[in-house]
């Protein structure tokens, strides 16, 4: 994973064919320069980028799958093909790992297992379950509005709110008891500037906390201690690529 942030293109130089092997077409974004540099802005961007895969990875529904390394930073120095590399490119740096990405990551897997609304069982329905008065799940424009196929539709659609209710789980515990979780708001910005987003009405949820951060550095994850509250038709300004967790208190 830190090579798709760290590399535009392959560089299979060492596999012996001349570079024509492996895929041509990384679907990478080098964040500004091609391989390891000293930019401090750089840098930070693609660490953020890292917490921005991880987030949208394990909060999302179905069996999350981290490839082993990447979540201490590991790399092939930019080669997509390195069956034939029995050394430092396909080793473990287990001396350099990067362990603020290591505990992000527990962070981020901890609140998966914490939280039944990012595993489900089964397809959301898209409607009020449950005697829900919304649906299972929303989808949003910055603007706070309810997505519309012409929403969906438009090239440059790069950022939106995902609303994901708590009440509206259709599985049992491990007790054999109805599952009720929390509900959350998630906030993606893949823009390259900062976007100013509207909660939703009050309906969705009157009052909210942020719990995720990844342009924070420091302290992204706070579950234990929220952000300060804000309310429906409250703006918030996420910052360039970037995800920003809310937590639903009423």
């Amino acid at each position: 994973m830190a090579g798709v942030v760290s590399y535009n293109d392959k560089h299979n130089e060492a596999n012996g064919e001349e570079n024509r092997d492996g895929e041509s077409h990384n679907r990478s974004w080098n964040c500004g320069a091609e391989g390891p540099t000293d930019d401090p802005n750089v840098n930070a961007l693609r660490n953020r980028q890292l917490r921005n895969f991880l987030v949208t990875l394990f909060l999302s529904q179905g069996v999350p799958m981290l490839c082993g390394g990447d979540e201490i930073g590991r790399t092939q120095q930019g080669n997509n093909n390195a069956y034939c590399q029995d050394n430092p490119i396909s080793w473990y740096d287990w001396e350099n790992a990067d362990s603020h990405l290591l505990r992000f990551t527990q962070q981020v897997i901890r609140m998966r297992q914490k939280h039944p609304v990012f595993c489900r069982r089964r397809w959301f329905q898209g409607q009020p379950i449950r005697g829900s008065q919304v649906s299972d799940i929303g989808w949003f424009t910055p603007g706070g509005a309810e997505m519309s196929d012409q929403d969906w539709q438009a090239g440059f659609a790069k950022s939106l709110g995902v609303f994901l209710n708590g009440a509206a789980i259709p599985k049992l515990d491990e007790r054999g008891e109805r599952a009720v979780d929390d509900s959350f708001y998630l906030m993606f910005n893949a823009h390259h500037e900062p976007l100013e987003f509207v909660l939703p009405e009050a309906k969705w949820g009157q009052r909210w906390s942020t719990v995720l951060d990844t342009n924070e550095t420091e302290n992204p994850v706070r579950e234990d201690q929220p952000g300060p509250d804000v309310r429906a038709g409250d703006r918030l300004q996420v910052q360039a690529w970037s995800a920003v967790l809310l937590r639903r208190h009423s």
